[in-house]
């Protein structure tokens, strides 16, 4: 038998046999390795414990406790999800089982009816069974004629046979759980035993292939752990994440919809939700209007030879619509991106030094071709509005506007209480010439000077490969979600392209034409991302000034009160205050509990003492106890309350 010669993390060289395991390896260096390791990361890749190694390689050995650990238990979770499926249901199909964020999922077909919830202990049952048979989970690699006759006619998995040996010169990796074949090589443990602690979790539509011209399967959702407490705290967390999601809470409180009938990705604001966009999109413009930027409206089409100058057709093309063929030769583009738009504001005059920075910012419409499977709420949309600007600045000036970018960015975060975030300068990845423009000496030099700006202002920051825009290097800030994720929120880039694709100039103080710079710069995004984001952070209870109502008064009496809530009504409506008055033949303790389920910031009682004292009852959101003031000292707080961006502390 041949030898082998393996490297260990600590770059020490060991031979081996030909054929040695992971599980092998890890007994000759301890006991208890052995008894914690459940895979090994050979040579960049995930595999299975008791698989084979037969040639020379890198060799790390994965533990339980390890994020590695764990993803190599939800694999073997989600073999053990489909196999117990395929024995409840004989006539089911499978397509693809992944690993998700948080658990496992594998996708089925039922010609005799879906999954239903109601199910969801009988799958369990039959799953707790296969894990105290210890059955074991078999990796083979097959050839494409011996595989297809293991899937046995399932047309989904036929196809997958038919990828994987197309790719790897007619071999096809398996695992095989019973009678079951699982067509991935993803790593599994090599029994079923260690998935002792799991949970169905929930089942959903999903398109095969994400594609929505192909069938609709029924993706059936799980989750599992090596200790109880890991399964709990996730439960706990997911149940946070059903409060906090912005699509229920969207439907909860009336705010938006999305209807697939008319267009998946392509959200519909109902009057709330159109109230809380339309304050924050007057909010930013003020804001920016107040730092010197133009806002300006430019067309959600364009030809499509300005994208193929602006360079997005040759670098963006999967992420763009089709173009639009008008018949006489013109084709027309819904718009990608905002900035090739801009340019042609900028080209309309001649520019002077003295002109810049030219800062144009615009709510800019936007169209991104994504599939049907990658949309979710208004986080991830087709049809997108940015709050984007451009501003076009002398060599000489990049650090000073960005430094004021950057201040304009902090100010408006502090506006709306946003404080976990943390930046990420994020640069090229030099062998990714299809993503990137192939310009080595425009990268390092603009890469070079973003560092030294962050560096000079004294920032905190972190170093990413591979995150750049096509056409430069830019400051990503990365904001905590409500539920501990990581997304980027706002963004400040650095283009030295762009001018020259466009042949950008100004004239010089010395009467000569110069090249300016761009900084393109998104302070909150989309304003459906945004939405999403303020909804998910707010749970709902959105602070005053954003709120879509943010008073609702409640006479005790109809007949008795209801002219002096109209009165009231009329001067906060009169101090652009969002109120209305809930009439309904309703008893007074609904319709506050009412208006504390539509996380209203302020509720008004009006009966016979306030109507005497020319006074209201105030209860605010979330508060059990209630206040007696007067009229005007209550508009006096609910005024400073807008004026302040929040509500008063509890």
């Amino acid at each position: 038998m041949g030898k082998i010669k393996i490297t260990f993390p600590d770059e020490t060289i060991k031979e081996f046999d030909k054929g040695i395991t992971t599980e092998d390896i890890a007994k000759t260096i301890s006991t208890s390795l052995a008894k914690k390791a459940v895979a090994g990361y050979f040579n960049g890749k995930l595999i299975d414990y008791q698989q084979g190694l037969v040639e020379n390689g890198t060799l790390k050995i994965i533990t339980k406790d390890s994020e590695d650990g764990v993803k190599v238990l939800w694999q073997t979770g989600s073999i053990l999800l489909a196999s117990a499926l395929s024995e409840l249901y004989p006539k089911m199909h499978f397509g693809e089982g992944k690993v998700t964020e948080h658990g496992f999922y594998f996708d089925t077909d039922n010609a005799e009816g879906q999954v239903a919830e109601t199910e969801f202990d009988k799958i369990s049952q039959k799953m707790k069974e296969l894990v105290k048979a210890n059955m074991a989970i078999k990796y083979k690699v097959l050839n494409e004629q011996e595989a297809l006759k293991a899937v046995d006619g399932d047309p989904y998995r036929m196809e997958l046979v038919k990828k994987a040996a197309a790719e790897n010169d007619g071999q096809v990796a398996v695992h095989v759980l019973g009678d079951f074949v699982d067509v991935s090589d993803g790593a599994k443990l090599a029994t079923t035993k260690g998935v002792k602690i799991f949970q169905i979790l929930s089942v959903a539509g999903a398109y095969w292939k994400g594609i929505s011209s192909n069938p609709m399967l029924q993706r059936v959702y799980g989750t599992s752990f090596f200790k109880q407490k890991d399964l709990d705290a996730e439960l706990k967390r997911r149940q946070e994440a059903r409060e906090r999601d912005h699509r229920v809470i969207g439907n909860d409180l009336d705010l938006f919809f999305v209807d697939p009938k008319v267009g998946a990705g392509l959200p519909y604001w109902m009057p709330k939700g159109a109230t809380i966009r339309r304050t924050i999109e007057r909010y930013i413009i003020d804001k920016e209007v107040s730092r010197g930027y133009e806002h300006v409206y430019t067309p959600i089409l364009a030809n499509l030879d300005l994208y193929k100058q602006s360079g997005h057709w040759d670098h963006y093309r999967e992420d763009m619509f089709p173009p639009m063929d008008m018949g006489d030769g013109e084709m027309l583009e819904l718009r990608p991106m905002n900035c090739p738009s801009h340019i042609q504001i900028y080209n309309r005059h001649i520019r002077s030094y003295r002109d810049l920075p030219l800062r144009i910012a615009e709510l800019g419409m936007m169209h991104r071709y994504e599939k049907s499977g990658a949309l979710t709420g208004l986080s991830r949309v087709r049809e997108m509005t940015l709050n984007d600007g451009h501003t076009f600045v002398t060599p000489d000036q990049i650090e000073e506007e960005f430094k004021q970018t950057l201040q304009l960015m902090v100010s408006v975060y502090s506006d709306f209480d946003i404080t976990d975030y943390r930046f990420r300068l994020s640069y090229r990845d030099p062998k990714n010439t299809h993503k990137y423009f192939d310009d080595d000496e425009m990268w390092e030099k603009s890469q070079k000077m973003l560092k030294a700006a962050m560096d000079d202002l004294g920032l905190d920051y972190y170093e990413a490969e591979g995150e750049a825009a096509f056409y430069g290097p830019k400051l990503d800030v990365q904001t905590k979600t409500a539920l501990g994720g990581e997304e980027t929120l706002s963004t400040i880039q650095l283009d030295f392209l762009l001018p020259e694709k466009f042949d950008l100039h100004y004239i010089g103080a010395d009467g000569e034409e110069h090249r300016p710079v761009m900084i393109h710069r998104g302070i909150v995004s989309t304003m459906e991302r945004f939405t999403a984001y303020l909804t998910e952070i707010y749970k709902g209870a959105f602070p005053t000034w954003l709120a879509p109502q943010q008073v609702t008064i409640i006479p005790v009496k109809n007949d008795l009160h209801l002219e002096y809530c109209e009165a009231l009504r009329d001067r906060l409506v009169a101090n652009k205050i969002r109120v209305n008055i809930d009439e309904r033949n309703e008893k007074m303790g609904y319709k506050v509990r009412q208006a504390q389920v539509n996380k209203i910031p302020y509720i008004l009682v009006v009966g016979d003492k306030e109507v005497a004292e020319k006074g209201v009852s105030v209860r605010r959101y979330g508060q059990d106890n209630t206040k007696e003031v007067k009229i005007n000292d209550f508009v006096n707080e609910i005024l400073a309350d807008v004026a302040s961006y929040s509500r008063e502390a509890e």
